[in-house]
């Protein structure tokens, strides 16, 4: 069968097939669609509230070593982040050719529908009514599809043919206008809330990046919230007047969350267009780089915090604003958190929207480019500290292998960089060095959260960004602008393009944990590894990474998201490495956990290339773990944080063997390859206090030492290696 669209088809020979496996995996409950709580993963983020955390613990600390492969899928095509979803025995997801229904016990295909331009990062389910099958929604070219869950064809009643045109009432007066829906849309009740991608480049004009609801049923428009306000609505005056019309960008392009109970929708909204340059939006813009709180049923708003004023560093909200409660001094607040681009983490009361940690404005440095008012200050949570690198010294180059250090000092001098602080504006003379880059920081893989600990988990990049901004102008009109640049083109990464090895020493790559109680940071570990850098002796740098974790009841933290292609598994409480596996390709995406209909708990990534930023792959393919019965590999040896690695001023020339003294033997046993080596140990000197918390951090990691033996390794150290 082909639908009278030419974007999708359905092919005929699956689909007797389909439905009657379909049927026979939900059991009877297809109508209602119901999903076994806490057996399935039902929504993107878990719950509606993004929390991504999952009450199995059949998998844990004790077996996760046991962790095998179990089956595959290949999609046949490349390019998705596709987080699946599984509810009622089916697993739904969508791909590069089109979405798909699976077995999630065996991987076996129900159903393939075949569609061009799907959605990068996934779907969303409804559970239908008592007339009306469950529906799954994804974006398509040109709008949003709904397909019934039971058959995977269009849902008979909704829009047109099942295809929702996302493109009415938001062109303006721009009927070329680009608009998609590259997210899953959030559901609420019998709503569909969409944001869209838009387009935040230059030039400023474009669709509109309103959010919409429509009805679950039909498709009908129920309400539209103006993320750029109009003439007369709440924040018009952070605008020069009339600057609305046609304005690009300003967009929810990542993930929308909902608290059900209270009727709440959270928005994380991007940048204004252009990007980089903002003379024609004098002003901060609402609601440009703001959290915002609607009321899920009517779309009125209800609260507010533009995390960036006037943003020029495409410093957009993409990560899903989190939902928990947070317990302080004995207090449950429900609470949202929102990772940012920028490494920092703001946490709000999200009823009232009050910061749970304080929040302040601090001067920033202003903007010599012509036409552009910066903003004087912008936000800052008073806890916890940055998450990843903002700040930079020529020191801090890498320096750790000739040849990459070489080409690093090199790209610096040529450049002729100079090192900004965070929300340094780019000026025409040279190039500004800015630390993070616009993959972040944190990115749209955002947080996931162990409600027992009180943990909030999240992936970050330490890496810059460098230009400048040029002048430009249109030999038609005359008109001046400026538009960013550099030797690299418009985004530039502070790193060799080629390896896509940073040129900061390491760590690349971390997860980090805060507590949530205090606002601290509870641990932190490097995530991924450098194959390249490993061959010549560099070890634990962590890794590049885009993508996101959960969390089980079993003790654990799930990620893939680095570009060396590996899955893991941390001890939520400590950090602790203890199950690393390789997939297929890069995992730039988020693993789900769920109950299979044998009592199997499984874990499932999607690999693939994702957004192409660290290199090519091949077709997507989803990889699902259960246990096995004894462990497949033995798991990388133990990691270590930020702070036992060397700093700069730390650095000697060490002896290329231990010396003898009290303690040799169990430092060489507890402390040598494969996860340092004797150079990296002797090549270093610190106080007491400094070799304490290294080989506490070490025991924490895997380190196998008691209590006494700790005592002996810190008095060798200090004795040998001490200040």
């Amino acid at each position: 069968m082909t639908s009278t669209s030419r974007c999708y088809t359905v092919t005929s020979a699956t689909m007797r097939k389909s439905i009657l496996l379909v049927s026979a995996f939900t059991a009877g409950v297809v109508l209602a669609g119901t999903a076994r709580f806490g057996a399935d993963w039902p929504v993107y983020g878990h719950d509606p509230g993004a929390g991504r955390s999952s009450p199995l613990k059949k998998i844990n600390t004790g077996n996760v070593a046991r962790l095998q492969r179990t089956w595959t899928f290949h999609t046949g095509k490349p390019g998705s982040e596709s987080i699946p979803i599984v509810v009622n025995g089916v697993m739904y997801l969508v791909a590069a050719n089109g979405i798909f229904a699976l077995n999630p016990d065996t991987g076996a295909k129900i159903w393939h529908f075949e569609a061009e331009h799907v959605a990068l990062r996934g779907l969303a389910y409804w559970p239908g009514g008592k007339k009306t099958h469950a529906r799954v929604f994804a974006g398509v070219k040109p709008g949003m599809i709904a397909i019934d869950a039971v058959t995977g064809r269009p849902a008979s009643g909704f829009a047109k043919e099942g295809l929702l045109d996302l493109r009415q009432g938001v062109l303006g007066d721009l009927p070329d206008a680009r608009i998609s829906l590259q997210s899953p849309p959030a559901i609420y009740k019998n709503l569909v809330i969409t944001g869209s991608t838009n387009g935040e480049g230059a030039p400023a004009a474009g669709a509109y990046g309103d959010i919409r609801a429509w009805n679950a049923y039909t498709g009908e428009l129920v309400w539209t919230f103006h993320t750029v306000p109009r003439p007369g609505e709440p924040g018009y005056e952070t605008w020069p007047p009339g600057a609305w019309k046609n304005r690009s960008g300003t967009n929810a392009w990542g993930f929308l969350t909902v608290d059900v109970q209270r009727g709440i929708v959270y928005v994380p909204l991007g940048c204004p267009t252009a990007d980089f340059y903002g003379a024609d939006r004098h002003g901060d813009g609402l609601y440009g780089n703001s959290l915002v709180a609607l009321d899920a049923a009517t779309g009125r708003i209800k609260w507010h915090r533009q995390l960036v004023h006037h943003d020029l560093w495409d410093f957009d909200l993409a990560a899903p604003p989190i939902l928990f409660d947070a317990r302080i001094a004995g207090r449950a607040i429900p609470a949202v958190a929102q990772i940012t681009k920028m490494g920092l983490l703001f946490v709000f009361d999200r009823v009232s929207g009050k910061p749970l940690y304080g929040m302040e404005e601090r001067p920033v440095p202003p903007s010599t480019v012509p036409g552009e008012k910066t903003a004087p200050t912008q936000p800052f949570p008073l806890k916890p500290p940055p998450l990843s690198r903002v700040e930079f010294t020529k020191e801090e180059i890498y320096n750790l292998t000739p040849e990459h250090a070489a080409f690093c000092r090199d790209l610096f001098e040529r450049n002729r960089m100079q090192i900004g602080s965070l929300y340094t504006p780019l000026g025409l003379e040279g190039n500004v060095l800015m630390f993070p880059s616009t993959l972040g920081g944190g990115n749209w893989g955002g947080l996931s959260v162990d409600p027992s600990l009180g943990y909030l988990f999240t992936n970050i990049n330490n890496i810059g960004q460098w230009g400048h901004m040029e002048k430009k102008t249109d030999p038609a009109t005359g008109e001046v602008t400026y538009r960013r640049t550099s030797e690299y083109g418009t985004y530039a990464r502070f790193w060799n393009r080629e390896t896509r090895i940073p040129c900061t020493n390491p760590p690349f790559g971390e997860l980090v944990a805060v507590d949530v109680r205090t606002g601290d940071i509870a641990w932190r570990t490097p995530l991924g590894r450098i194959p390249a850098l490993e061959a010549l002796g560099v070890h634990n740098t962590g890794a590049l990474n885009l993508g996101g974790s959960i969390a089980t009841a079993g003790g654990l933290v799930f990620i893939a998201a680095t570009s060396d292609s590996r899955f893991r598994a941390f001890e939520s409480k400590t950090g602790r490495l203890l199950w690393e596996q390789p997939i297929d390709a890069n995992g730039h995406t988020v693993p789900i956990t769920y109950l299979g209909s044998n009592g199997v708990q499984y874990v499932a990534i999607m690999a693939g290339g994702g957004g192409g930023y660290f290199g090519g792959a091949p077709a997507d393919t989803v990889v699902a773990f259960a246990l096995g019965d004894r462990p497949p590999a033995a798991p990388a040896a133990a990691i270590v944080s930020k702070s036992d690695l060397p700093t700069p001023s730390e650095r000697v020339k060490g002896p290329a063997t231990l010396p003898d003294g009290r303690g040799k033997d169990i430092v060489r046993r507890s402390c040598g390859a494969p996860c340092h080596g004797v150079n990296v140990l002797t090549g270093v000197r610190r106080s007491r206090a400094a070799w304490t918390a290294m080989v506490e951090n070490m025991v924490g990691r895997g380190a196998k030492a008691t209590p006494g033996e700790m005592k002996q390794i810190i008095d060798y150290f200090v004795a040998h290696f001490g200040n």
